[in-house]
């Protein structure tokens, strides 16, 4: 495990436990993550890495502890603040593009309540620190699953959320591109100073993009 970083406290965890229909999945779960950092989040499938993702974004609440984002609870034993009030972005194993837009509007989706202009330069910074300038009027189906996933990565920057949670965001791809969108899309968290969890099962993965890593064995 690489030196944790002296930096503010991004996204915390105090005690966090989540039970479904009477499975326990995580239990006391404690940590936190630095401004700027990157943690791995290491287990096999069904150890509850992905649940803790969806903790974090307020998909599921938690049924013991705390979740703060930048210092303040946003969920706890009896009350949770709605995922779009948390300043959280969140890039899902499918991508998640909708595929009758194009990639500009794949990018600018959440961004409904910037002005024009705002939307026009947020837009041209994500497409050029995600490699996509020049492919701002394709569709999805024309993309390759690399460029797809800089799509959705660029468009879960876009609002400059507090974090960006990755849930197993190369599976889907063969091991020469896994290996060249690992370099990719860390050089684009890198760049754009984004604290960031991802959850893989992948060891080789874990360790080569985290600064630190956590390792889940059920719970």
């Amino acid at each position: 495990m690489k030196q944790k970083m002296n930096r503010v406290s991004v996204v915390s965890l105090s005690g966090v436990s989540k039970t479904f229909e009477e499975k326990e999945v995580l239990r006391g779960i404690t940590f936190d993550i630095k401004q700027g950092e990157i943690i791995s989040l290491l287990g096999p499938s069904g150890c509850g890495k992905t649940t803790i993702l969806r903790l974090i974004a307020g998909f599921e609440l938690p049924d013991e502890g705390v979740i703060s984002v930048k210092g303040k609870p946003v969920a706890g034993m009896g009350f949770s603040i709605p995922p779009d009030k948390r300043s959280v972005g969140m890039v899902f194993q499918d991508y998640a593009l909708f595929p009758h837009m194009t990639v500009a509007k794949n990018v600018l989706y959440g961004l409904k309540g910037f002005d024009r202009e705002r939307q026009k330069k947020i837009l041209s910074g994500m497409l050029s620190l995600s490699g996509l300038s020049g492919y701002e009027n394709r569709y999805p189906h024309q993309l390759s699953g690399g460029e797809q996933q800089r799509v959705a990565v660029a468009r879960a920057l876009a609002p400059c959320p507090n974090a960006l949670l990755l849930d197993e965001p190369f599976s889907n791809l063969d091991a020469d591109m896994r290996a060249r969108m690992r370099t990719d899309v860390l050089n684009i968290l890198r760049k754009a100073r984004t604290t960031a969890i991802l959850v893989t099962h992948d060891r080789e993965e874990a360790f080569s993009l985290g600064d630190r890593v956590g390792v889940l064995n059920y719970g």
